[in-house]
């Protein structure tokens, strides 16, 4: 079993109880991040504190520690678990609600502690740098259902979840999502990107999609080694007419994508692209 932390005491995850009356399970009132490490060291460790304090603030939810405790618990966490998770190949999970109540109510109860919860479980390696060793991705493509402030990383995914079991129940990994205009935004669980003539395209930052650490993390790599790369909208014919097209998200770190709603993305193969951008993004993941 596993190590979790709860309230500031780390503790045998069957152990972690939670009041029934706690917010984030009566109403999704929370927010969360999910950090990857490899043999202990965090990918974008500054960038998801950086979101949970805006995340945070968005909901009127008061951080309960400063950025260096938040690296000492989740330090915490990779140690307690080492012998756990051999491979070192950590994820690091980090939930904060607003808090237990003595009732159910929908408005901001006052004066409550926020409850933190955390724990540590197995992530896949790093993604392989030659495309003949990366396994693509088949997605789904859905008019997305969701509420409109995506950009919040929010524990309400009832509308997330619903959408990747679509693609689950196509028989494919993800399923990428467009507004009602037809343009494309982002993943149920991931940003998307997309190449055309040698140039790198992903939807610029609003309210219709997460800012993705990954993204962040690839933008700059990619722009370190001079690729080209935009942020700009593009619309569903766009992307099946891509060379190549990406998802991107911690766990995945740059995922290539084969096919989108039965249809085959370039020449069905991962691209040339792909492998300069992975390379670029394992070169600056950890200094970002």
């Amino acid at each position: 079993m596993t190590i979790a932390f709860l309230n500031g005491e780390f503790m045998p995850l069957s152990e972690a109880k939670i009041s029934p009356m706690d917010r984030g399970f009566l109403f999704g009132d929370g927010i969360y991040e999910v950090i990857p490490t490899y043999h202990g060291k965090a990918v974008g460790m500054t960038g998801h504190l950086s979101r949970m304090r805006d995340g945070l603030a968005a909901i009127s939810i008061t951080n309960p520690y400063s950025a260096q405790q938040w690296q000492q618990n989740l330090d915490g966490l990779i140690d307690a678990n080492a012998s756990y998770l051999p491979s070192g190949n950590i994820g690091v999970y980090f939930h904060i609600s607003r808090g237990t109540d003595t009732k159910r109510y929908h408005a901001y109860p006052q004066n409550i502690t926020p409850t933190v919860f955390g724990f540590a479980f197995e992530i896949a390696p790093a993604q392989p740098l030659e495309a003949a060793n990366v396994k693509p991705f088949k997605v789904a493509l859905e008019e997305d259902k969701r509420w409109q402030r995506c950009h919040i990383k929010s524990t309400s995914l009832l509308g997330n979840v619903m959408h990747f079991q679509a693609g689950v129940d196509s028989g494919v990994q993800e399923t990428i999502l467009h507004n009602s205009d037809g343009i494309i935004t982002e993943a149920s669980s991931c940003n998307v990107f997309m190449v055309k003539d040698n140039a790198i395209f992903t939807p610029p930052l609003d309210n219709q999609l997460l800012p993705g650490i990954t993204r962040q993390i690839a933008l700059e790599a990619f722009k370190r080694v001079g690729l080209a790369v935009e942020e700009k909208w593009f619309t569903k014919e766009d992307l099946f007419n891509a060379d190549e097209v990406w998802l991107t998200s911690s766990s995945k770190e740059i995922a290539p994508v084969i096919e989108v709603d039965g249809k085959t993305i370039g020449t069905g193969e991962v691209g040339q692209m792909w492998e300069k951008a992975i390379k670029a993004y394992h070169n600056y993941k950890f200094e970002a």
